[in-house]
C-alpha cells in the first residue's frame, strides 16, 4: 500500500476538504500515515488568512521534502491561490492546487503514479464535489454548503483566494447528510465560508438547518463559525430544536463599533449583544464562542479595552484571538494607521489572559450537570470527546467505543493551559 500524509492549516472548511480527500485516498488503498512520517504523498491543505499561516505551510513544504523527497507534494488551499507563482517556483512541490480544484487532488495523484502528467489547471473545479468524510481525521462529519464570501471586510483576502458566494443545491447537501447518517455519523457540522448567506432558488440557511434537523436518525447538528448578521428569527428558533447543539461560533473580532466600522463588519456592539441575548434567553449556558483580531489599523488603548470587556460581559465559552496581519490586496493594507508589532504582542497577551479567565469559568460552570458526550478517542477504559456544548470531557469506564453517545454528570474540571471537563458515566 502507498502511504499518504496530510498536514491541514486554518479553518474548519479546510479541515472538511482535507477528510473528504484522506477518505478518497483511503477508499482507494491507500494508507494514512502521520505528516512526520515517511510517506509516498504529501497533502498540505494550506491557510493564507496571516503571514503566520503562510510562514507555517512554508516549514511544512520544507519538513515534507526532508521526510521523502522522492515523493508526490501537493500544496494546495488558500496560500496555493494567493502565493501559485511563488509555490510553482519550488522544485520541490509537484503539484500547486488551487482553492476551486481541490476536490480533484486525489485524481491528479492517481494520474501521476499511472504516468500521466496532468496540469492542475485541467482538473474539475466543482466546488461541492467531495464525497463521505467517514475515513477521514474526525469523528463530527462536516458538511460543506457553501463557500466563497461577497462581504469584502477590509482586513479579509478570503474573497480573493476563495472567489465570490456560492450556495450548493439543498438536494445535494440532503442526500449528503443523509448518506453519512447511514453510514453511523452521530454529529453533522455544517460548513463553509459564510454559511449564514446560503441561499439556493427559494431556500435560506434556516430551512437548510430545518431540513436537517427533520431528518430521521440518531445524531446531533451543530453549525461551525457564522457571521452575526448571517441569520434570523427563525433559526434563532430552531436552537429549541433537541438535535440542535447549544454552539455557535459568532465572529465578532472586536468590541469597538469604531473598529468594527473600519472593518467594514455588517453589524455594530449592540446588535451582536441583542443576538447574544436571545439565544441566551434560549439558553442561559448556551456556548458561543468567537474570533478577535488584535491591532487593527487604528485600534487605540480606548478600543482594546473595549474588546477586554466584551469578553468578560459577553461570558465567551472560547476566544479565537491573533494579531492583525497586513494581507496584500485588502483595504487595510493602505490604512496609514498601523499599530506598532510590540504593541500588538502586549495587548495580545493580555487579551489572551481575559479570555482565558472567562473560559475557565464557563467550564467550572458545568460542574454538577449532565452532558451528552460523543467519544472521539479511546483506549476502551479511557475516552475523550465532546459534549453537546463543544467543551472537552473525559472520563473513565469499561468496554467505551468512539462514535458513540455517553451521558455522564461533571465531576471536575482538569488544571492546565487547557481545561478539560471530568465526568462520571450516568449508569
Amino acid at each position: 500500500m502507498k502511504k499518504v500524509a496530510f498536514k491541514t492549516l486554518g479553518c474548519r472548511l479546510n479541515q472538511y476538504e482535507t477528510d473528504a480527500i484522506a477518505s478518497q485516498f483511503q477508499e482507494n488503498d491507500f494508507q494514512l500515515v502521520p505528516f512526520d512520517k515517511e510517506a509516498d504523498v504529501y497533502v498540505i491543505n494550506s491557510c493564507t488568512v496571516t503571514h503566520q499561516s503562510d510562514h507555517k505551510s512554508r516549514n511544512f513544504i520544507s519538513q515534507a521534502n526532508r521526510k521523502n523527497p522522492n515523493s508526490v507534494l501537493v500544496v494546495t488551499g488558500c496560500m496555493a491561490t494567493n502565493a501559485k507563482n511563488e509555490l510553482e517556483s519550488r522544485k520541490e512541490i509537484n503539484y500547486v492546487v488551487e482553492n476551486d480544484r481541490k476536490s480533484s487532488v486525489y485524481s491528479l495523484v492517481e494520474a501521476h503514479f499511472n504516468g500521466e502528467i496532468v496540469h492542475p489547471s485541467k482538473l474539475s473545479d466543482d466546488l461541492f464535489s467531495y464525497g463521505s468524510t467517514d475515513k477521514g481525521f474526525h469523528t463530527r462529519s462536516m458538511i460543506k454548503i457553501q463557500d466563497g464570501c461577497d462581504n469584502f471586510c477590509t482586513f479579509c483576502i478570503i474573497p480573493s483566494v476563495r472567489g465570490r458566494a456560492v450556495s450548493r443545491p439543498i438536494h445535494s447537501i440532503l442526500e449528503n447528510v443523509k448518506s453519512v447518517i447511514a453510514k453511523g455519523a452521530k454529529e453533522i457540522v455544517l460548513t463553509g465560508v459564510n454559511i449564514g448567506r446560503y441561499e439556493f432558488e427559494q431556500y435560506k440557511f434556516d430551512d437548510v438547518v430545518e431540513q436537517i434537523l427533520n431528518l430521521d436518525g440518531d445524531f446531533r447538528l451543530r453549525i461551525s463559525s457564522i457571521e452575526p448578521d448571517g441569520f434570523g428569527d427563525k433559526f434563532l428558533s430552531l436552537l429549541n430544536h433537541p438535535k440542535m447543539t447549544p454552539h455557535l461560533h459568532l465572529c465578532l473580532q472586536s468590541g469597538s463599533d469604531t473598529i468594527l466600522l473600519r472593518m467594514r463588519r455588517m453589524y455594530g456592539i449592540k446588535r451582536f449583544k441583542e443576538i447574544v441575548n436571545k439565544i441566551r434567553f434560549i439558553r442561559p449556558d448556551f456556548n458561543i464562542t468567537t474570533d478577535m483580531i488584535i491591532g487593527f489599523p487604528g485600534e487605540t488603548d480606548h478600543d482594546f479595552e473595549a474588546t477586554c470587556n466584551i469578553i468578560r460581559e459577553l461570558n465567551f465559552g472560547h476566544v479565537h484571538a491573533f494579531k492583525y496581519s497586513i494581507r496584500n490586496g485588502t483595504r487595510a493594507e493602505r490604512m496609514i494607521d498601523q499599530v506598532d508589532e510590540r504593541i500588538k504582542t502586549k495587548r495580545s497577551e493580555l487579551l489572551r489572559r481575559i479570555a482565558e479567565q472567562v473560559k475557565k469559568q464557563y467550564r467550572c460552570d458545568f460542574i454538577g450537570k449532565v452532558q451528552t458526550v460523543l467519544v472521539e478517542k479511546t483506549d476502551g477504559t479511557n475516552a475523550k470527546g465532546y459534549g453537546e456544548h463543544y467543551v472537552p470531557v473525559e472520563f473513565i469506564g469499561s468496554d467505551l467505543k468512539k462514535n458513540h453517545f455517553y451521558k455522564l454528570r461533571i465531576k471536575d474540571i482538569s488544571t492546565g493551559d487547557e481545561p478539560v471537563l471530568i465526568g462520571e458515566q450516568i449508569k
